[in-house]
């Protein structure tokens, strides 16, 4: 069921509040409603979903292939399934224009989410020229005002350019996307503290970093300046890396030690996804 226009706003600016402390925001990255629904129940004020994640879940590859109508309702659903707000990754937004993207964002304001990632990347794996991407954060801003916009720059991720020229450029991007009017800015790639720090501090909006096997945790992020750490598609594929090992133990050996293992029960597991009493 739709949610109401002020149930809406009410999780918007409960969202936005998150990233003005006083705690670093931890953001759980989803797949589907299920995963969504754990993180809630243990206790995350806010869920965001991974476009890896929730894109391999419904058969498509990562990197703007996802159907969007497919994507969207996808993201209706888990935002009428959470009693907390939605971040959604949009990767660049499915969009080769200003105007088109405004035209998604609009569709993505009316599944109920609180805030979305925007990529500076186009399917190619190339960055949008400065210009056009800071057009492309305007146009953005402009089709949903009330949506928290986390700006994202790919340059650390993909490598883009001398590794002498990335922080320079990134700090350029972030601060060019602060001007068009985001609300926050998302660098995911880097991991050594130092430059973390350097960029927390060239910068005027609150930074969002992914988290990896080589990132500070959530408190040394937090004195670094950080003021929002996602984990992206790791627990995704994690949880498919303990769904290989339950395949090899059934082909290989045909045993069942896994119904042994800590699991959701089954009423657990129909309780998530259970319809939330009316308020």
């Amino acid at each position: 069921m739709p949610l109401d226009p002020a149930t809406i706003a009410q999780r918007r600016h409960a969202f936005r509040a998150l990233h003005a402390g006083p705690a670093i925001l931890v953001m759980p990255n989803a797949w589907d409603v299920a995963s969504a629904r754990i993180y809630e129940e243990a206790g995350f004020p806010a869920v965001a979903t991974s476009s890896a994640g929730l894109a391999n879940s419904l058969g498509f590859r990562d990197g703007n292939e996802l159907d969007v109508d497919l994507h969207l309702a996808t993201l209706e659903r888990i935002v009428g399934a959470l009693g907390v707000p939605l971040s959604a990754d949009v990767e660049s937004g499915y969009a080769a224009d200003a105007a088109a993207l405004a035209t998604f964002i609009a569709r993505l304001a009316a599944t109920g989410v609180a805030g979305y990632n925007l990529e500076d990347t186009v399917a190619e794996r190339d960055l949008f020229p400065l210009d056009e991407a800071s057009a492309r954060v305007r146009a953005a801003r402009a089709a949903a005002p009330d949506l928290f916009l986390n700006a994202r720059t790919d340059i650390y991720l993909g490598g883009f350019g001398p590794e002498i020229t990335r922080f320079d450029a990134t700090v350029e991007r972030l601060r060019a996307f602060a001007g068009a009017g985001a609300d926050g800015l998302f660098v995911p790639g880097v991991a050594d503290a130092e430059t973390i720090a350097r960029i927390a501090v060239a910068v005027p909006l609150p930074l969002n970093v992914l988290a990896g096997p080589k990132t500070p945790d959530a408190p040394a992020l937090q004195e670094l300046g950080v003021r929002r750490v996602s984990v992206g598609s790791w627990p995704m594929r994690r949880t498919l890396g303990v769904l290989r090992e339950i395949a090899h133990e059934l082909r290989e050996t045909g045993t069942f030690s896994f119904t042994r293992d800590s699991i959701v029960t089954y009423a657990e597991a129909n309780a998530l996804i259970a319809p939330r009493a009316e308020t």
